[in-house]
């Protein structure tokens, strides 16, 4: 075997090292442009699991790279003059320069051919010389763009600016991160030791203040006695450096996401940066290196044909590169986005930024530092107006109060569809439904969408508020949530829109009836598909009738005895068509600009909120994104619809997204809504709650804890388990949930459950 490595960084030498351990009679050669001596950036960041997987493949360089580490199991948040700080995260950084040094040696001593000050050429050059080419040039890897239509590279240039400074200073106790306010913006550091003398001070900014400062027109020392000047405080009179005096003006750069349809062609191969990038602030770049490094050796290790090697190099590494790069996603774009975060506590804050890339959940911390959680956590209760002397609890049984309706604790059943009203009347099906998930000890119970009119009904077993039947059935379902729990119930009253005269669920989702078919309406004559029919674009009159079908239906939820009624505002339903540009084509006063779309449905919002109590909460469930991109309503324009909504007398916002066109491409994942919810909480300082893929007390602890919503819905969890909040709790050790008093024997085993499977968990 003879192999080329274009690039004599970790990911190269860490391949020289590993290929030859398993075939010493490999030729190895490392090219590198630079002296063995030069290096740019200060110190790198590994974690103790890297470590492991060190020592496993090369116990020779992993014990010197151990013997230079400086070691800290804590993270600090420097922020208003007040330093937060949570413990057990274990994380170790070196020297880059000495971690180079390291590998150099080990490579030479097991017979890698190390070839410095030589210019690299296009991988193609040594493609016919060598049986294998391993491309690990970087973040401006040549041979990726050589290469480009077979690898179909895709480098996403992020927002903010850095630069990769240095400094004397100690960080010894802590990795830390420093936010300071100027009068031309934040700034914001990453600092860490990497040895015993000196450590690396990374100063990250928006673009916005960027420009404010004219960073982009200054030179480095220019820039550096800037950032003394603002860090001051923190620096105890030692400078910063820079170790990058070879390039000329602003040192400053933004960060590439690099990914790539494929990692290799013919015999070359894509390996660390040039492969996939993963931001700095988790520390995982030169964690991917080395350890696809030694995947890579693996493979060409056992594999006769290269191709197949390479197949199974990316079958198994792609996966574990993508999750450190949605990791490394989360935490770079909370980063983006800290602006919106810098009016929170700094309690609030450092948790937030504890979990902002989603790999550390809420009961991750409490595992990592359990005094500081636990020190959180009575803050949230706190805040919450549980009182001091409250017990302790996770942030999901904390109160919350709307107008004069009070929570017991955090938790939503999400409006689920049942399909089994008759006419329009709920059944025994409901008050069995939602009396079951009343009791099951979540704070706030929601219907189904109930509808404003017959001919406003998704499909004909959907539930309505416009006959005294329907209120009277609703009537028995409220009494007996009122009579036998503590839960609060809310209506949540809406009309199919051009979704409407559609068959229940499981007969066809969105498919329309076989046989009568009733007439729908829609801002504009715009079918939901090819198989749905064409809706009659409402006139003045239909908006007319149709307005004060909600207002009756919210008179009739008052009567009724419902605690909070919710506008349904989104999914694509009558009032969501006016709002969504991709079903709105109107062009009056009620089509264009998003203040001419978001015009009726504030009428409608208005009218309701007039007839509705005064001491009773209202709030709107709004799609924050047509995930149809510029084309639809953006993340960014939610927060204006939002507002809009507030400021007509919403007391929360309850943030869904999507359902609103079927050209819509939503991405999935656990949670995916959340960040919606998010931005529109912290960028606009509206009430929120949460929706979408939450389905553990774990992340309904985070998202709140975080800030990022006030209450969190669940839906298909509820519907496997009406129970959830009281079954959740018991298994995170909450002993204080309300139970009914029938069922405390159950309680008592299943606390008695959860505490031995906790205590199994510690042997």
């Amino acid at each position: 075997m003879r192999a080329i490595c274009l690039g004599g960084g970790p990911a190269g030498l860490y391949f020289g090292i590993s290929l030859k351990l398993r075939d010493p009679s490999a030729e190895v050669v490392v090219l590198e442009r630079n002296k063995p001596d030069d290096t740019f950036g200060w110190g790198v960041v590994l974690s103790d699991e890297t470590l492991q997987n060190l020592e496993a493949n090369d116990p020779v360089s992993a014990a010197e790279i151990r013997k230079n580490f400086a070691y800290w199991d804590d993270m600090a948040l420097i922020y208003k003059g007040q330093k937060t700080v949570s413990s057990g995260h274990g994380f170790c950084g070196i020297g880059r320069k000495r971690l180079l040094m390291i590998l150099q040696a080990r490579a030479r001593e097991l017979g890698v051919d190390l070839q410095f000050e030589t210019e690299v050429q296009a991988a193609s050059t040594y493609q016919e010389d060598y049986d294998l080419v391993v491309a690990c040039d970087g973040l401006n890897s040549k041979t990726r763009m050589e290469f480009q239509d077979t690898f179909q590279p895709d480098v996403d240039v992020r927002k903010c600016q850095f630069i990769w400074l240095g400094t004397h200073q100690k960080f010894d106790d802590a990795f830390t991160f420093i936010f300071e306010k100027t009068d031309k913006g934040w700034l914001w550091v990453h600092a860490y030791q990497f040895d015993d003398d000196t450590a690396t001070f990374i100063v990250e900014c928006s673009q916005q203040t960027f420009d404010n400062y004219g960073f982009g027109d200054i030179t480095q020392q220019e820039t550096i006695a800037i950032c003394e000047e603002v860090f001051k405080d923190h620096l105890d009179g030692h400078s910063l450096m820079t170790n990058a005096n070879h390039i000329r003006g602003s040192a400053w750069i933004k960060f590439p996401r690099v990914l790539c349809e494929t990692w290799h062609h013919e015999n070359v191969v894509l390996l660390g940066d040039a492969a996939a990038t993963a931001h700095f602030s988790i520390g995982s770049g030169t964690k991917l290196a080395l350890e696809s490094a030694i995947s890579l050796a693996d493979h060409v290790h056992a594999e006769h044909d290269i191709s197949k090697a390479f197949e199974k190099y990316e079958d198994a590494r792609r996966l574990e590169v993508l999750r450190l790069q949605s990791a490394a996603r989360n935490s770079l774009e909370w980063f983006e986005d800290v602006e919106r975060y810098l009016d929170l506590d700094p309690v609030q804050l450092n948790y937030s930024m504890l979990t902002r890339s989603q790999r550390i959940s809420h009961e991750n911390l409490r595992e990592r530092d359990p005094a500081w959680l636990a020190s959180a956590e009575k803050w949230f209760m706190e805040q919450s107006g549980a009182g001091a002397n409250g017990p302790a609890r996770a942030p999901m049984f904390a109160p919350f109060q709307l107008r004069d309706m009070k929570l017991e604790n955090r938790v939503v059943v999400s409006p689920m569809a049942q399909y089994k009203a008759v006419e329009g009347t709920p059944t025994d099906w409901h008050l069995i439904h939602y009396g079951e998930r009343a009791k099951g000890g979540a704070g706030l119970v929601y219907t189904e969408m109930t509808c404003v009119s017959d001919d406003g009904r998704i499909t004909p077993g959907c539930p309505g508020l416009y006959a005294p039947e329907h209120e009277a059935a609703w009537k028995r379902l409220t009494d007996f949530v009122h009579a036998e729990t503590d839960a609060k119930i809310c209506c949540q009253i809406g009309h199919a829109g051009r979704k409407g005269s559609t068959r229940i669920g499981w007969e066809g989702m969105d498919k329309p009836l076989t046989e009568g078919n009733w007439p729908i309406y829609s801002a504009s004559a715009i079918a939901w598909s090819d198989e749905n029919a064409t809706p009659i674009a409402a006139t003045r009159a239909d908006m007319d009738r149709i307005r004060d079908e909600f207002v009756a239906s919210a008179e009739m939820a008052d009567r009724a005895g419902f605690d909070m009624i919710e506008l349904h505002a989104a999914h694509g339903y009558f009032i969501s068509s006016f709002i969504s540009p991709l079903s709105n084509t109107r062009d009056d006063e009620f089509g264009g600009s998003l203040e001419n779309r978001m015009r009726y449905p504030l009428e409608v919002f208005a009218a309701m909120r007039a007839v509705w109590p005064a001491d009773k909460p209202m709030s709107v469930r709004i799609s924050a994104s047509d995930w149809a991109g510029d084309d639809g309503v953006t993340p960014e324009e939610a927060v204006k619809i939002a507002a809009m909504f507030e400021a007509a007398g919403a007391d929360i916002i309850d943030v869904s997204a999507g359902q609103t066109s079927t050209e819509g491409k939503p991405v999935y994942g656990r949670m995916f809504q959340t960040p919606f919810s998010d931005r529109i909480r912290n960028e606009g300082g509206i009430k929120t709650m949460a929706v979408g893929n939450i389905y553990e007390a774990d992340h309904v602890n985070s998202i709140l804890m975080a800030g990022r919503a006030d209450l969190v819905c669940l839906a298909r969890p509820h519907l496997a388990d009406p129970y959830w909040t009281l079954r959740e709790g018991a298994a995170i050790g909450d002993r204080h949930a309300k139970w009914p008093l029938p069922y405390e024997a159950g309680r008592d085993q299943m606390w008695r459950l959860a505490d031995r499977a906790a205590e199994m968990e510690k042997v």
